[in-house]
C-alpha cells in the first residue's frame, strides 16, 4: 500500500477532491455500517504504524482537546505544579461546561512534537479516532481533518478503492 505523506501534496489534493468526498459521503449511507466499520478499523491497523505523527502535529495545531480532571491531575503532576495552577495556566471551561485546553494550537507543541508526549490527553492520544465504532456516523467531523492528517487522507483513500467507489 502505497502512502502519501507529504502535507503539501494531501492539501492540494484535498482540495481537487472536495466533490468526490461529498459523493463519498453519499455513497457511504448507502453502505452496511458493521462492514464499513470493519474495513476501516483494518486499514487504520495498516496505515497508522506507517505514519509518524510526531512528524506532522498538524492535529495539535487546530484541535480543541477536552481534559477530565483525572487527566489534570496527571498533567499537574508530571509538570511539577499546582492542579489550580494548571488549570489557571492551561484549562479553561467551554458552554457546555467541559474542561478543554485553552489554546490553539496546544500549549504543549514545540516544531511538530508534543511536550508531554508520553501523558497526552486521551483526545490527543485516540485521535484521528478511526478504531471506534460507526465511521458513518462520524464521517463529517472525520473528513474536516482530510486535508491535513496523513492517517486520515490515507485511510479515506483506500477505503474508497476498497469498496470501489468511482464518482460518475
Amino acid at each position: 500500500m502505497l502512502l502519501l505523506t507529504d502535507l503539501h501534496k494531501i492539501t492540494l489534493l484535498a482540495a481537487d477532491k472536495e466533490a468526490e468526498n461529498d459523493h463519498f459521503k453519499n455513497f457511504l449511507k448507502e453502505q452496511d455500517s458493521e462492514q464499513i466499520d470493519s474495513i476501516v478499523h483494518q486499514l487504520n491497523e495498516e496505515i497508522t504504524p506507517q505514519i509518524d505523527c510526531t512528524q506532522c502535529g498538524n492535529c495539535c495545531k487546530s484541535l480543541m482537546i477536552n481534559v477530565t480532571p483525572g487527566e489534570t491531575e496527571s498533567l499537574a503532576e508530571h509538570l511539577h505544579m499546582d492542579v489550580a495552577d494548571v488549570k489557571e495556566k492551561y484549562i479553561e471551561i467551554s458552554n457546555q461546561g467541559q474542561m478543554i485546553i485553552n489554546t490553539i494550537p496546544c500549549h504543549f507543541l514545540e516544531g511538530k512534537s508534543c511536550t508531554i508526549y508520553q501523558k497526552r490527553f486521551t483526545e490527543c492520544r485516540e485521535f484521528p479516532h478511526l478504531h471506534k465504532a460507526n465511521f458513518k456516523a462520524r464521517f463529517f467531523g472525520t473528513i474536516m481533518y482530510y486535508p491535513m492528517c496523513p492517517i486520515i487522507f490515507n485511510t479515506i483513500e483506500n477505503l474508497k478503492q476498497k469498496l470501489n467507489f468511482n464518482v460518475e
